[in-house]
């Protein structure tokens, strides 16, 4: 594996800066279309990490593009046909961000994050633990860590600011901030594309285990996949020859940085500490084989 320079930060100027995400850089084209940009900037504990993960961008954009293509008969996303040469005609701007940028239809997000998850882990494991249910959704008694569920659950969520945690809400809640129907589509295409995908990552050694989708809407109220889709950082991903229930499996994903955060004497607040070269360099190889299973090799 050739590990590319890492890049923190985009500088566009040719285009004007949007916003700046944990990970993502976001610059308008025009009043229709935009630019995004994913950086190997990582957040862990909602906090923006000063060291990038080498490479990472790239991996989680050619695997959300896979997803976005493969999932497509489901329903419609938010990428475009217009080439990166087109908005960046400069070389240096487009060498910049190539293979780790795309180029999207302005919709609406909805407030909410579409949580979907087919196993019993994290603070889902930890709800079940207290009171027998998760998110309000009540199991059956005697599951254990990691075990799969009967079937997947959506458990949706609002969206919080930079530096906040997201809430869990019940879909009712949802059904308020967004209207019945609208509420529903969300969580009947969350449960469509993730049964769809998990069954397409077990048959190439991959667990998704929970994962969680963006939406939005135009102008006539359609309904769109947008921002990434089963990625490393959007999803809890498990080598499947590993898995056994019980425990917590190891991860493809930055579950790997959290547990080596959790050994230091840190607050989880801003600033973030330094990782070692070591922790980025195994964090970089592990999304990278999770490209390679789901993808392929470039």
């Amino acid at each position: 594996m050739t590990t590319p320079a890492a890049l923190y930060q985009s500088t566009l100027t040719s285009l004007k800066l949007r916003a700046r995400g944990k990970v993502r850089d976001i610059y308008d084209i025009d009043d229709n279309t935009m630019l995004i940009v994913a950086t190997d900037r990582l957040s862990a504990f909602d906090v923006i990490l000063p060291d990038p993960i080498p490479g990472k961008g790239r991996v989680l954009t050619r695997i959300s593009n896979f997803w976005f293509k493969t999932l497509g008969h489901i329903m419609p996303n938010h990428l475009t046909d217009i080439s990166l040469q087109t908005v960046l005609p400069d070389e240096s701007e487009r060498n910049q961000v190539e293979g780790r940028s795309v180029i999207v239809r302005k919709l609406k997000p909805l407030p909410v994050e579409a949580i979907v998850r087919g196993y019993l882990i994290g603070s889902g494991w930890k709800d079940y633990l207290k009171s027998g249910e998760v998110c309000g959704i009540k199991l059956p008694s005697g599951l254990q860590q990691a075990q799969q569920l009967p079937e997947a659950i959506y458990t949706p969520s609002t969206k919080a600011a930079m530096d906040q945690h997201d809430e869990n809400v019940s879909f009712e809640a949802t059904v308020a901030l967004m209207g019945k129907d609208l509420a529903e589509q969300v969580r009947d295409a969350s449960l469509k594309i993730y049964q769809e995908a998990a069954a397409y990552a077990k048959e190439r050694g991959i667990i998704i285990a929970d994962t969680k989708f963006e939406f939005g809407v135009d102008d006539e109220g359609t309904l769109y996949l947008i921002d990434e889709v089963l990625t490393p950082d959007s999803s809890r991903f498990w080598p499947a020859d590993q898995y056994q229930v019980g425990v917590s499996p190891p991860s493809f994903d930055k579950q790997y940085i959290r547990d080596y955060l959790e050994t230091l004497n840190w607050n989880k607040t801003a600033p973030g500490p330094l990782l070692p070269a070591e922790v980025t360099e195994f964090c970089a190889k592990k999304y990278h084989e999770a490209e390679v299973r789901l993808v392929g090799e470039v």
